[in-house]
């Protein structure tokens, strides 16, 4: 089939649909253009390369002639992959849940040629079914009345505008102190006792709370907030969202025990649990703990890592086909590749059996295991167990090396690549593992050398181009990976790096009126509102990570003007914070940092770096260390807190007792 224009680009999701009868374009004002002089609706379809129900829609609809030829008739189609563009994506997800009061991907809405909507929603058979309108009932009667009853469209589309400018303005000059209570109230009361995690299925692995839930711990030691993580992230662990085979974490799971997940595997989900699982080893000391980290850091080098350093996006659910088809097996198919005697055992340790537990195969999982039920009827001991599982892992692993692998989205996103750096110094620090360290400062110097290009930070790199001016979410990212990378290694260029990039942050972002940053660079494309929120969702908040990370920044630099910019930041969202405190845990968490009576540590002289590893292997949300470099040998240790600073320590024994 000949190729339509999306041919030339490069976002992997575009070129997916590259070979579709649908005469795509991307986003951009040739298709607005085109929407204007032949007055036409605009259709947009904006999904990413790895979505499962993206790929059903395209099989279904924009590889069939007859959607093709409807859409190509009455509408200008424009395709936007939401990775690259998620100021799109934000907008327009935001339309959809005000007018049908949900949201996901595919999400389609249909816009007049000046970009403001009219109609949304998200997945759409071909021909109508299960209570959902079909493509080809609903496009002629959108085309029809987009033609005939132009007053309707353009009252709908006013609506809509003035409702998305509405919601960014807060009545609230600062956010009430009860606000984090109510936040902890509300994940308790959706909290998951049995399995872990919150809500009902599909159950996301919602790294975002349990960061909050880390912090909340450390502020009020309530123990409660602590054994909510323990439980989720030990369900995370024994479920088969976890590959107990190849390691890494999927998107989601599809029932509450963490079993069946939705296949795809995630940068940010990696990165964000990464944190999670070692900020609780921090405290809890738990050696499986230890175990899925190094587990996953191995598999995201493995099979996430580009050459030069930078990381990947995704992995997609779908093989040969169907969802799934790479990660699970037959019962039989276990035996064979094991033998008889290491397959049974493997197939009772790992819930392997002839009916399967996922359409009739088997994804591998713990949740009902009985480790000493095997070593005693095995007659072994826990570690000769551990060895024989390891030894078939490692059999399975190479048995499905040969199978055919999942697409893999290869663009490298800044903001993504940010929350794995952090991620990975943290790690690091807290191992004193050289590897991870190495990983997360070749990130950096990839970021540096391909998405900073004169100066001016990208959104996205692949195949040798950087594109879309960085986002808040870009810029946050990268300077929390900066500050962790200077807290890992002690190196003060990173400040320097990363208070640069703070001064473009607020030249470009900044909502000077309100307080706040806006979604998109100041010299970005015009879209037809220009975003702000503090909404968490799958990735914490662009505001929330800026405000904690600044607080952070201000701490090490002593910057007073910088404390007090994110002291605005945080109140610019008041009215989410006493509306929907739960929504908002990445900002509350910086809100937080005001209270939690932190630590600024200056360390010099000998054995500074002993002290300074004693303070990564602890969990200090809000304590700040660096080295002074003050030429001395004597070992001296001074401690701010409460803007207060104490006579420096010279006693090494007295700065360990007073630091733990």
């Amino acid at each position: 089939m000949t190729a339509n224009r999306l041919i030339h680009e490069k976002s992997p999701y575009l070129l997916q649909h590259a070979h579709n009868p649908v005469d795509w374009y991307s986003w951009g004002e040739e298709a607005f253009e085109k929407a204007r002089i032949e007055n036409k609706p605009i259709f947009v379809s904006i999904g990413y390369s790895t979505c499962h129900w993206c790929h059903v829609m395209e099989k279904e609809s924009f590889e069939d002639e007859e959607v093709a030829n409807l859409l190509n008739e009455h509408f200008v189609s424009v395709k936007v992959d939401r990775e690259e563009r998620p100021d799109i994506d934000s907008i327009y997800m935001n339309v959809c849940q005000l007018l049908t009061g949900q949201g996901g991907w595919p999400l389609h809405v249909f816009l007049t040629a000046d970009q403001k909507p009219f109609h949304a929603g998200t997945y759409f058979p071909k021909k109508s079914k299960y209570g959902r309108t079909g493509m080809l009932e609903m496009l002629p009667q959108i085309a029809e009345i987009f033609q005939k009853e132009p007053r309707r469209i353009d009252e709908i589309s006013k609506k809509l505008t003035h409702a998305m400018n509405d919601s960014s303005n807060s009545q609230e000059d600062s956010i009430p102190p009860n606000a984090i209570h109510q936040a902890y109230q509300q994940l308790t009361g959706s909290f998951d006792t049995q399995y872990g995690g919150f809500g009902i299925a599909p159950k996301f692995p919602s790294p975002v709370q349990l960061l909050f839930l880390l912090r909340y711990y450390y502020a009020n030691q309530d123990q409660n907030a602590l054994d909510m993580v323990e439980t989720t992230l030990d369900g995370i662990a024994l479920g088969g969202i976890y590959d107990h085979i190849g390691y890494g974490f999927a998107r989601y799971s599809t029932d509450e025990m963490w079993l069946v997940p939705h296949f795809e595997k995630m940068l940010y989900d990696q990165a964000l649990l990464l944190l999670a699982f070692t900020e609780a080893y921090q405290i809890m000391k738990i050696p499986q703990y230890k175990e899925i980290i190094y587990n996953t850091i191995e598999f995201i080098e493995r099979e996430m890592t580009h050459p030069e350093g930078g990381f990947y996006s995704a992995i997609d659910a779908d093989s040969e086909g169907s969802e799934g088809t790479y990660y699970i097996w037959s019962y039989h198919e276990i035996l064979d590749i094991l033998g008889e005697k290491e397959g049974t055992l493997y197939a009772k340790a790992y819930d392997v059996t002839e009916e399967g537990n996922f359409e009739g195969k088997n994804i591998p999982n713990l949740i009902y295991s009985d480790a000493k039920a095997l070593v005693d009827e095995y007659d072994i001991t826990l570690d000769e167990l551990e060895d024989k599982l390891e030894a078939s892992r490692q059999l399975l692993f190479s048995k499905r090396q040969n199978r055919i692998y999942p697409h893999l989205d290869d663009k490298i996103l800044t903001s993504w690549n940010g929350l794995l750096i952090a991620a990975l110094a943290k790690a690091g620090a807290t191992f004193s593992e050289p590897r991870f360290m190495e990983l997360a400062i070749n990130g950096m110097k990839f970021i540096e050398k391909h998405l900073f290009q004169e100066n001016i930070l990208y959104a996205r790199y692949r195949d040798g181009e950087a594109k879309h001016l960085a986002y808040l979410d870009d810029f946050a990212n990268v300077i929390w990976s900066l500050i962790e990378l200077h807290q890992a290694t002690g190196n003060s260029d990173y400040i320097g790096k990363a208070n640069k990039l703070v001064n473009t942050l607020f030249s470009q972002f900044e909502d000077i009126d309100k307080g706040g940053l806006f979604f998109t660079n100041k010299d970005a494309e015009k879209l037809f509102v220009r975003e702000k929120t503090a909404l968490d969702n799958a990735t914490p908040s662009g505001n929330g990570i800026a405000a904690m990370q600044l607080w952070r920044l201000a701490k090490i630099s002593e910057d007073m003007e910088l404390l007090r910019k994110v002291e605005s930041i945080i109140a610019a969202f008041a009215d989410d914070a006493v509306q929907y405190p739960s929504s908002v845990l990445s900002t509350l968490s910086a809100l937080l940092a005001f209270s939690a009576e932190g630590k600024e540590i200056k360390i010099s002289g000998d054995y500074e770096n002993e002290i300074m590893n004693y303070l990564q292997k602890t969990f200090r949300p809000y304590d700040v260390w660096l080295l002074d470099n003050n030429g001395s040998a004597a070992l001296s240790v001074q401690i701010c807190q409460n803007n207060i600073c104490h006579t420096p320590l010279t006693e090494k024994e007295q700065i360990m007792k007073v630091l733990s």
